[in-house]
C-alpha cells in the first residue's frame, strides 16, 4: 500500500496578497484598503481574502495559514481557526508578518506534525522569497496565488454546474413524454388514447 500523501501547508503573507489583489480586482474603486487607513476597508479586504482562500484550500487540499501583522497593536500573537483547512495568525506586538513567516519556515522541518509535508509560501516580498527558499520551502508570488485562486473558483463552478439534459439533435427529443407518445402512435398508425 502506497504511503498516504501529506497535506501541503500554504503560508500566506496576508497584507502582501491583499495589496496585489486590490491592484488586480479593485482597480475601478481606486480605494486601496492598505493605503486608506480605514479599519472597515481593511476588515473587508481581510474577509474577502479569507473567503476566497477557504474554498481554494479545500479544493487544493492545503492547510492554509494566513499571516497578518499586528505590529502596531499592543496585543499578543494569536490564531483564529476558521475551518479545519484554514487558520488566521496575527503576529505579536512589534513583530511583523515577515518575521512570523521566517520563524515558521525555520521551525517547519523540525516539527513532526509536518514531517514529509510541502511548505508553500505565498508572497511577493523579495526578502521573504529568498528566506522561504533558503529554508527549503516552495515559493509562489501573490499574483500567482491570486491567479490560482481565480482558476480554482472557475473550475469549481464548472464542476458543480448542473448538467443540461442532452436533447440530441432531433426536435423529437426536446418534446415532453406525452407528446412523444402521441407522435409515435401516429407514426405507427396506432390509435392514441389520451388518459
Amino acid at each position: 500500500m502506497p504511503p498516504s500523501r501529506k497535506q501541503a501547508v500554504l503560508l500566506v503573507d496576508g497584507y502582501n496578497v491583499i495589496g496585489a489583489w486590490t491592484d488586480i480586482h479593485d482597480r475601478h474603486t481606486r480605494n486601496n484598503p492598505l493605503q486608506s487607513g480605514s479599519r472597515e476597508d481593511l476588515e473587508a479586504a481581510r474577509s474577502k481574502l479569507v473567503e476566497a482562500l477557504i474554498n481554494y484550500s479545500v479544493f487544493e487540499d492545503y492547510q492554509t495559514k494566513i499571516v497578518f501583522d499586528a505590529y502596531s497593536r499592543d496585543v499578543p500573537a494569536y490564531c483564529e481557526t476558521i475551518t479545519p483547512n484554514l487558520s488566521i495568525h496575527y503576529s505579536d506586538f512589534l513583530e511583523t508578518a515577515d518575521t512570523y513567516i521566517e520563524k515558521f519556515c525555520a521551525a517547519f522541518r523540525h516539527d513532526l506534525q509536518y514531517s514529509a509535508s510541502r511548505l508553500i509560501v505565498a508572497t511577493s516580498d523579495r526578502a521573504q522569497q529568498l528566506t522561504a527558499i533558503g529554508f527549503g520551502a516552495e515559493w509562489i508570488s501573490s499574483l500567482q496565488l491570486i491567479s490560482d485562486v481565480d482558476f480554482s473558483a472557475k473550475r469549481s463552478k464548472r464542476r458543480h454546474r448542473p448538467q443540461k439534459q442532452s436533447s440530441g439533435r432531433f426536435l423529437f427529443n426536446s418534446l415532453d413524454a406525452k407528446v412523444q407518445a402521441r407522435l409515435s402512435a401516429l407514426r405507427h398508425g396506432i390509435p392514441f388514447e389520451d388518459t
